[in-house]
């Protein structure tokens, strides 16, 4: 596991075909040097709520869809919390389901992403997703 102090990028990915070629988008780009990628909702949460973990992420790329935890409720701790909520999350999902995309902006989620199905389009928008939080945006610190 990569040490919690030097995580960038935090990728919460059931799918492991979409976690993979996400993760290789990111590191063809120089965009991935401190990523982890955890497997699901519960993970998640267990990670950035770990006692020991005070560590900020520039960005939190986020599925919705996921066993245990879905996306919704790890969206909600994350924006719930004080420290963390100030943290970009990117909701990169296939779900194109209204309610989906409202709810998600209702609690606060940065953008909202659906994961294009052509795999050229695919690898454009996680290198532009990339590009802009990790290079472009402006983080408080």
């Amino acid at each position: 596991m990569v040490n919690n102090l030097a995580v960038e990028v935090i990728l919460i990915e059931d799918n492991p075909e979409d976690a993979e070629l996400t993760i290789r988008v990111l590191k063809k780009n120089n965009l991935a040097n401190n990523l982890i990628h955890l497997h699901d909702g519960e993970e998640a949460l267990e990670f950035l709520f770990a006692k020991d973990n005070n560590n900020i992420p520039k960005l939190i790329l986020l599925d919705l869809k996921m066993p245990k935890v879905d996306g919704i409720e790890v969206l909600r701790k994350i924006k719930n919390d004080e420290q963390k909520k100030i943290i970009p999350v990117v909701i990169l999902t296939s779900s194109k389901e209204e309610r989906d995309v409202i709810e998600s902006y209702h609690l606060g989620v940065n953008a909202y992403v659906v994961k294009p199905v052509e795999f050229e389009k695919f690898v454009e928008a996680v290198a532009n997703l990339g590009l802009f939080w990790l290079i472009l945006n402006q983080p408080p610190h």
